[in-house]
């Protein structure tokens, strides 16, 4: 008990580490068989921990390892980093990179049809943290920064670390931090290895669709060598592939992604009579009302090849050559059947909304559409380089890199839209004898909007939807490509406080196309909407659709084979694409950048205390250059009385250029204040860039089924930008503080504060641009995103528990767990394009907006995981839930309304059992709770989204040889 009372008393006098985290360190400090007594061990390698010297000698496997090898790498970096690294291929511990990260602390995921994507760091946007292949930027298919993690697949990857300080050699772009993936070098390796695992994939929600299995699968098999070449020296090879052919079905209910400010006092007979930011701010009374309402049910089909080689080339000891490759083709369909309330503004009626204009419920009348989607995608990554390091002599060595990365990504939608009529399809008056169709919206009980129809509508009668027919070829490509060469040399030093001084520079240009063509055909001829409205009727294709929702009052509708109503109006599936291609949707962005460092590591005593870390500076230069198409217009008059503008046909290129020079400094300094403790203290300077398509300079007007104007100005106010060229990176001033305890090699307790001082913001400005109208032009405000002049900044902390119950008796020793949190505060500032904040770029005027502005996209305040483990012989068992705290999420492309992502609860699990030394039996079950995904528009709270995507489930067999 002395040596705890120690403990406890150095605890009381720790005030430099923040309360939180202190409080929990000293608790499992005092913790009984936790620490050890006796001589520290020494500090190049980790404690041993507490048992004989049998223990030392048994070899450690499964997720055991994983978080050991973790620990030791976080110890021995000269940053404030976490990891998940495995010794051997196929060991970490998920489905998918994006779940495996999601488990280190201070990173969480974006989850989109059941899965995690993007990756967000200690609360922070993705785009603000960097990912880097091998130590290459990646290219991407979503027009963003950010990775699609699940086009690698976690067998093919063994090696995860996330930079939270950054240090002047890494490649630019991580406010929040670097994720850095790595593959297996052969002879780094050192060991013949030859793997294949094959699982079985159930889904229960693909149960319940129609003539749709719920089964899937995925294998893998990897293969690792080495090979000595006499007099040629060594060489390694490692070669992964992957198949992975699964289902991810859907359901949805969704509000559009426009929301008026409608005025509540006043009756009209049309659409609701919208308020202005100044009517707003003068005390006019508003709720905020979508444009539309759509059901979603969807069935999807997912599979994709995965390949990943490297090799590695050893001519002798002064030499190190390595060529690697990814190539990953994904390919997936969703047959989407919608309906669609497409006017759900139209005579509004009580209207009840609370205290942050959040729509309650009311009472309208809408146009409802039965509508169907083919969507056919087809994404192939690319990627790849070559390095060679030449240690020069005993102090030089020298090396160079030269990379590709390639992303193209094309998704066909082939849609169409019924819609609702006075006469039916036999042309007999309908029941209503109204082409729209009385509704009741009731959000009063939670997140899930409670839509009831008029009763005399049968939605699930197909005679009914006759009229408008409306055919679309969407057609949209996306191609990004990154070409980066980078030169390095580093001089090691003896017997100085400097050890080492590296020297680089670095090239790449990046390229990002986005191509939209729209085939767009309307068909009125009853006749023939008669006979393929009979010819492609089809049953709703499952069962109990949105059971799992709360108080929803439509599960089924009127559904019909999307492809045969194409060949039944058109005599073809598929029209083709326009003769002329071109639109203002398109974007052409091209990035070069020039970057240079250099960095000093050190290595000394501080007393009898050693330190160690580096100190830089990296350059960085960036020229941007966007081409993009400003449309011709013409006025149409509605059948109503009110307009719309489509574009004649017209264009006009515009090339809006960009550029920006920043110096990055920083210091990393680590201190060992005991052989089992060391403090690290960071300092730097970050930059993360826009995404590429914002960068876009198209402007388009886009006008949703259902919206109109009652004038030619009211519709040229609404344009809308695609993007913003002028846009500058985010600058941030960062300055962290880690205290992290090692008692053993399984156990680590770490707390981390950390700052940042961001130099601006963004905010929605009007600037006047020239457009063509009927053939005059006209200066026209055009609303887009901007730089702000507003100082942010994040303060928080993370800390971090791993252990191995070893100090319980047998078999209960096998337990063990590791819990994480991170907190993060900010006053970052995003406002709504429409309703937000609106400045005047000449005059500085701000005009006030009439909703709340949001924070940083992606940024959450808290995001926590938990990990409880079991290993014991053959068998292992994990559990991990993962928590995330609501955040704003931009949408891709950016310049739109504000939207809110609600907290997520995921509870995956994990199993194994070695039957041998060779053989495992494999299951795993993620997302058991069927945790819905929810979102709101333009305000939180505001119910705008919620998806069902169901539990998954996995069995298989690893065979290791």
């Amino acid at each position: 008990m002395r040596g705890d009372t120690r403990v406890l008393h150095g605890c009381a006098g720790g005030k430099a580490f923040l309360a939180g985290g202190a409080a929990l360190w000293c608790l499992v400090a005092a913790l009984p068989g936790l620490a050890q007594t006796g001589s520290a061990p020494p500090a190049e390698s980790p404690p041993a921990e507490s048992g004989s010297q049998q223990d030392e000698d048994i070899v450690v496997t499964g997720i055991r390892a994983t978080i050991e090898t973790s620990i030791s790498v976080k110890r021995n970096e000269n940053a404030i980093v976490d990891a998940l690294s495995s010794q051997q291929i196929g060991d970490l511990p998920a489905l998918s990179i994006g779940e495996a990260i999601q488990t280190i602390t201070g990173a969480t995921s974006h989850q989109e049809k059941g899965g995690a994507t993007e990756i967000s760091l200690r609360g922070l946007g993705s785009f603000l943290s960097a990912t880097t292949f091998n130590g290459r930027e990646a290219s991407n298919g979503s027009g963003d920064r950010a990775v699609n993690f699940n086009q690698f697949p976690s067998e093919l990857v063994n090696d995860i670390k996330i930079y939270k300080s950054q240090q002047a050699n890494l490649v630019e772009g991580g406010v929040s931090g670097t994720i850095e993936l790595g593959t297996l070098r052969a002879l780094d390796y050192g060991k013949r290895s030859l793997q294949a695992e094959v699982k079985a994939s159930y889904n229960p929600y693909q149960d319940k669709i129609t003539g749709e299995s719920a089964w899937g699968w995925r294998g893998t098999i990897s293969y690792v060598d080495q090979f000595k070449l006499g007099g040629l020296g060594e060489l390694g090879i490692a070669l992964g592939f992957q198949r992975n052919d699964v289902n991810n079905p859907e359901e949805t209910y969704a509000a559009s992604s426009t929301w008026v400010a409608c005025n509540p006092s006043l009756n009209v007979s049309g659409n609701c009579t919208e308020v202005t930011r100044a009517q707003g701010a003068a005390g006019t009374p508003f709720v905020l009302v979508p444009n539309s309402i759509t059901f979603r049910q969807i069935t999807e089909r997912d599979t994709r090849d995965a390949f990943m080689g490297s090799v590695q080339w050893q001519p002798n000891d002064s030499i190190d050559v390595n060529l690697d490759l990814q190539y990953s083709n994904r390919d997936y369909r969703e047959d989407r059947h919608d309906l669609n309330l497409s006017e759900t503004r139209y005579q509004l009626r009580n209207l009840v909304y609370d205290d942050q204009h959040r729509l309650l419920s009311m009472s309208g009348l809408t146009s409802i559409e039965a509508n169907g989607t083919v969507l056919d995608r087809s994404e192939e990554y690319l990627g790849g380089g070559g390095s060679i390091a030449w240690k020069a002599n005993d102090r030089l060595t020298l090396s160079t890199d030269v990379s590709y990365s390639q992303t193209k990504r094309d998704t066909l939608q082939r849609s169409t839209r019924l819609r609702t009529d006075p006469f039916d399809i036999d042309n007999v008056r309908t029941p209503l004898n109204n082409q729209r169709v009385p509704f009741t919206y009731d959000a009063s009980g939670g997140y899930a909007a409670v839509i009831t129809l008029d009763p005399r509508f049968d939605v699930n009668n197909w005679a009914l939807y006759s009229d408008d027919a409306r055919l679309r070829r969407d057609d949209e490509y996306k191609e990004d490509k990154i070409f980066a060469a980078r030169v390095d040399a580093g001089y090691e030093f003896e017997g100085t406080f400097l050890k080492r001084f590296d020297i680089g520079a670095r090239y790449s240009h990046r390229r990002y196309r986005n191509i939209n063509d729209l085939v767009e055909i309307t068909q009125d001829v009853r006749t023939v909407d008669r006979s393929v409205n009979l010819a492609c009727r089809r049953p709703f294709p499952q069962q109990g659709y949105l059971e799992d929702a709360p108080n929803q009052s439509i599960n089924s509708w009127a559904t019909f084979d999307t492809l045969c109503q194409f060949e039944g109006y058109l005599g073809t599936t598929d029209p083709g694409p326009n003769d002329d291609t071109r639109s203002v949707d398109n974007a052409d962005v091209t990035e070069k950048v020039w970057a240079g460092y250099a960095m000093g590591t050190y290595e000394s005593r501080l007393g009898e205390m050693p330190v160690r870390g580096n100190f830089g500076l990296r350059v960085v230069q960036t020229d941007l250059r966007s081409v993009g198409l400003r449309a011709g217009l013409d006025v149409v008059t509605n059948s109503d009385g009110s307009v719309r503008l489509v574009e004649n046909g017209d264009f006009e290129t515009q090339i809006l250029t960009n550029s920006y020079f920043r110096a990055l400094p920083s210091i990393n300094a680590n201190f060992e204040l005991t052989p089992t403790v060391i403090a690290r203290v960071a300092g730097y300077r970050g930059m993360s860039r826009p995404a590429p398509s914002d960068l876009a300079a198209g402007r388009t007007i886009t006008l949703e089924d259902g919206t109109a104007f009652t004038s030619v100005e009211d519709a040229i106010a609404e344009i809308v930008a695609d993007g913003s060229p002028s846009l500058k990176p985010i600058m941030s001033w960062n300055g962290d503080v880690s205290l992290e305890w090692y008692p053993n090699r399984d156990t680590i307790l770490a707390g981390t504060f950390f700052y940042k001082k961001f130099g601006g913001g963004f905010v929605p400005v009007r600037i006047d641009e020239s457009f063509q109208i009927d053939g005059d032009d006209v200066s026209v405000p055009v609303t887009q995103r901007q730089n702000s002049d507003e100082q942010s900044r994040v303060i928080g902390f993370e800390v971090t528990l791993s252990n191995r119950f070893s100090w319980l008796p047998k078999p209960l020793d096998g337990f063990g767990a590791k819990i994480s949190y991170s907190y993060a505060d900010l006053n970052f500032r995003n406002y709504d394009i429409r309703l937000g904040d609106v400045a005047d770029p000449d005059t500085g005027t701000v005009t006030p907006g009439i909703i709340p502005p949001a924070g940083l996209s992606g940024s959450s305040k808290h995001v926590a995981s938990g990990q409880l483990y079991y290993q014991n012989g053959p068998v292992s068992l994990e559990g991990i839930y993962t928590y995330r705290s609501s955040y704003y999420q931009d949408f891709v492309g950016g310049n739109s309304q504000l939207r809110f992502v609600r907290p997520s609860n995921l509870v995956n699990l994990r199993a194994s059992f070695n039957l041998n030394r060779n053989v495992a039996l494999r299951f795993e079950a993620l997302n058991v709770f069927n945790d819905p995904k929810v979102t709101d528009m333009p305000v939180y709270g505001s119910s705008r989204q919620y998806h069902f995507y169901g539990p998954k489930y996995f069995i298989g067999a690893r065979v290791r040889l």
